[in-house]
């Protein structure tokens, strides 16, 4: 049945009388609609469906109920009994300090923070993460020394961290969410300043060690040794993290300048962490509540759905924050992989450096260690390491390859003006796709395949080109030079190349389990009768046209 038509006139809408109170006079028409509906609905086919031109399938699936707790995550608000405190009101209520924070206090809110981080690294939002410490909303309105300074500089390390990924932009929406939601990041402060700031506490609490530490034949109370563990157990998280913002700064210098003392920084950072973790149990713990869906316990200064309504209307996603323990597992992970980091530049040709970037990438790096090492072959200026540019790495690295005669000063080409404009065009084109296949390396590994085969398209089109190329340098040094050849010199390389990406595309969908059983024999075939074939046949040609043409120009 189905409610058609109202009596009720347009100047009483909804059936309401002049003081608002329902007209019990209402009267509606009301018209069966059973068997018109039956009858339509048996001209469709089975599984037919009749919708709307402007609300199909996909719409049905993507769209979410407004004000429906399980649909609208800014509901979770309304679902729990007690009340969501921000900064101002918790400061009003008591519920945190700004002033004479204790030891184990400033300990929890390091570690916690700490962990924060590491789960904001993972691919959650920053509104979840990191910023449900309220101490980081406005860090200039507290006292406390220690904590101001490290407000402050955990606002400079989440900045810098966010300059670094969205500047490598090897990340896709699961590895990394880069929106602030309008949080300022003590852009006042300089990097030099903020570090300067955790120095001076650094410096105060090493007075205090030196102070409460043991000396010969004399004994010291309980109360003064405890003093002097807690107190080095903070003196350690305030170095640690001064040093972790400076060696990522290090990374970001010029030239790779920075490298060295990167390399320092690191070594002293991985001396830290076993006493960070040795004295995780100092530091304040949060309460021993039941873990809801939407909440979970925290220490003073930290509120889960402090920033829930900033989310956007989504799907309800509880954020899970790494233990303390697991997020000190990720820092040290962390610092390894960019201890390899700082090995790159010792790497000397475009082989290497994509046989390195493939090995460091089996390991499943996150999207920070990932990024720092793209940003250190390709920095801002796209120039190798900084110095040098894309197409001259490359020619120095088609020298040692293959050795083509338009590259060799010893050839006739090498100086034909000619030569050298069909060459240098054809650099041009080389770049891009050879860039993107340092990058596809760092991008997370489940995203890898789809970008292999998209390469192969350019790889394709360049070999195309390549091929011509070498047909007319050929035609030209037949000319100048009868003995010597030029023929699929760039080709070869270019191809060396696409069937590198080629098996990548094929190993990559073993480690994503895409294969069925009966199908595994079609891709070993095709791997070892084809892929491997070939590319055993390039690297022979590539030697035996290596030989020749250095034995041709000794002999000159």
């Amino acid at each position: 049945m189905e409610g058609t038509m109202q009596t009720q006139p347009p100047s009483d809408p909804g059936g309401q009388g002049s003081d608002g109170r329902v007209d019990s006079k209402s009267r509606y028409d009301w018209k069966d609609i059973t068997e018109e509906f039956m009858s339509s609905a048996s001209a469709l086919q089975m599984g037919e469906l009749l919708h709307d031109t402007n609300f199909g399938l996909f719409e049905a699936m993507s769209a979410i109920e407004m004000m429906d707790p399980k649909m609208d995550a800014g509901m979770m608000c309304n679902q729990i009994q007690r009340k969501v405190l921000t900064f101002d009101s918790a400061l009003e209520s008591g519920a945190i300090k700004i002033k004479d924070l204790s030891i184990p206090e400033l300990i929890g809110i390091m570690d916690t923070s700490l962990a924060c981080l590491v789960t904001w690294l993972e691919g959650h939002s920053l509104a979840q993460t990191v910023f449900t410490n309220l101490f980081l909303h406005n860090p200039y309105m507290i006292d406390d020394k220690c904590l101001k300074a490290f407000s402050i500089l955990m606002l400079k390390l989440v900045d810098h961290i966010r300059d670094r990924v969205n500047r490598a932009g090897v990340f896709e929406e699961e590895d990394f969410q880069s929106l602030t939601y309008g949080f300022k990041m003590a852009a006042d402060v300089t990097d030099a300043r903020a570090t300067g700031m955790m120095k001076e506490v650094e410096d105060d609490l090493n007075r205090i060690i030196k102070m409460t530490r043991s000396k010969v034949g004399e004994e010291r109370d309980a109360q003064t040794e405890q003093e002097h563990e807690i107190t080095n157990a903070l003196f350690s998280r305030v170095k640690f993290f001064r040093l972790f913002l400076m060696g990522l700064l290090s990374f970001s210098k010029e030239k790779c300048e920075g490298i060295p003392q990167a390399q320092k920084l690191i070594c002293q950072l991985l001396e830290l962490l076993p006493i960070i973790r040795d004295t995780i149990c100092m530091g304040i713990q949060p309460d021993n509540k039941e873990v809801g869906k939407n909440d979970y316990p925290t220490i003073m200064g930290f509120e889960p759905l402090v920033n829930q309504r900033l989310l956007p209307p989504t799907f309800p996603r509880y954020t899970v924050i790494r233990s303390r323990e697991e997020a000190l597992g990720h820092i040290e992970g962390l610092l390894y992989r960019l201890q390899i980091v700082t090995t790159v530049p010792e790497l000397t040709t475009f082989h290497i450096i994509m046989e390195a970037f493939q090995e460091f990438s089996k390991s499943s790096p996150c999207v920070l260690s990932r990024s720092i090492l793209q940003l250190t072959l390709l920095p801002v200026n796209k120039r190798v390491f900084g110095v040098h540019t894309m197409v001259d790495f490359l020619k120095d690295t088609i020298r040692n390859f293959i050795a083509p005669p338009v590259l060799s000063q010893k050839s006739a080409l090498y100086n034909n003006s000619q030569a050298k404009q069909y060459v240098d065009a054809w650099f041009v084109q080389v770049v891009r796709p050879f860039t993107a296949l340092v990058q596809i390396t760092g991008h997370n590994r489940a995203r890898q395949r789809d970008k292999w085969a998209h390469i192969l398209e350019d790889l394709s089109a360049l070999q195309e080109e390549a091929d011509k190329v070498d047909a007319c340098l050929h035609q030209m040094l037949t000319k100048m030079e009868p003995n010597r050849q030029h023929i699929a010199c760039l080709g070869n390389w270019v191809l060396y190349h696409t069937l590198q990406a080629m098996i990548s595309y094929l190993l990559a969908g073993f480690e994503l389990e895409l294969y069925a059983t009966y199908e595994y024999h079609y891709v070993y075939w095709y791997l070892y009768e084809m892929l491997y074939s070939w590319l055993i046949n390039t690297l022979h040609r590539a030697d035996n046209f290596l030989l020749e043409n250095e034995t041709m120009a000794g002999e000159k």
